[in-house]
């Protein structure tokens, strides 16, 4: 279980979360939800080791990742998915891949379990990052993450402007990380997204965590969305 207390961060002198709290269970979908600027982004930073940690404590199974490194908190299997996707746009899709199996020591099982979930992606391998559709990007961008074999996948926005078609290809891969027993955190502002696969959602505002509420709740009274967000 991933669990997230009371954690504080800034940028530089910029505070920019004050206490927000969260529990990640395996298998199930955590949505973190709130309007723009309310913190979502920079929560998963935390938590990758991307954004130091000031007050509170991120932890594990019970192991603390607080205050360790990025690329320790990587080796932890935590994977993550940024919006915007940061590929090495100048290498090709095969090197990016390798960058992702370098960082927990995973070889060729991992490597062609990946390009399984994407075979598209094995048409490609030789082609750069930058010369990819956004949809392939995307996919790529999520490969990488996978090459972890991660315990934990975090993924900011990743359905954003896709195609229909490609929101879909996203959506069942999320699915099926969520029935192989991974932690899930997503972050998403499509509300047929959340309402379709939310098994719990946390709501930021100003950089707090301020409600929670099962899928469940959500589904049945999608008014809810609405209040938070304002959509």
């Amino acid at each position: 279980m991933l669990e997230v207390q009371g954690i504080h961060a800034a940028y530089g002198r910029v505070r920019t979360l004050f206490g927000v709290s969260m529990t990640a269970k395996p298998g199930e979908i955590t949505c973190l939800l709130g309007r723009n600027g309310a913190g979502k982004t920079t929560t998963l930073r935390a938590i990758t080791g991307l954004l130091p940690v000031s007050e509170g404590t991120i932890t594990l199974d019970g192991d603390d990742l607080t205050r360790l490194p990025a690329h320790r908190i990587a080796q932890k299997r935590v994977g993550y998915i940024p919006q915007g996707r940061r590929l090495f746009a100048e290498l090709t899709v095969a090197e990016n891949i390798e960058v992702g199996l370098m960082a927990c020591g995973e070889g060729r099982e991992t490597r062609d379990w990946v390009l399984s979930i994407f075979p598209r992606l094995r048409e490609r391998l030789s082609q750069r990052a930058e010369t990819l559709s956004g949809g392939e990007q995307q996919m790529l961008a999520t490969a990488r993450a996978l090459c972890l074999r991660p315990r934990v996948l975090l993924l900011d926005e990743p359905t954003e402007g896709l195609q229909p078609s490609m929101i879909e290809e996203i959506r069942q891969v999320v699915l099926r990380m969520k029935a192989e027993g991974l932690i899930v955190v997503l972050v998403e502002q499509r509300m047929d997204a959340i309402l379709s696969m939310a098994d719990r959602a946390v709501f930021l505002d100003h950089g707090q965590s301020r409600e929670a509420f099962i899928g469940n709740a959500l589904r049945a009274d999608p008014s809810i969305l609405t209040r938070h967000l304002g959509v």
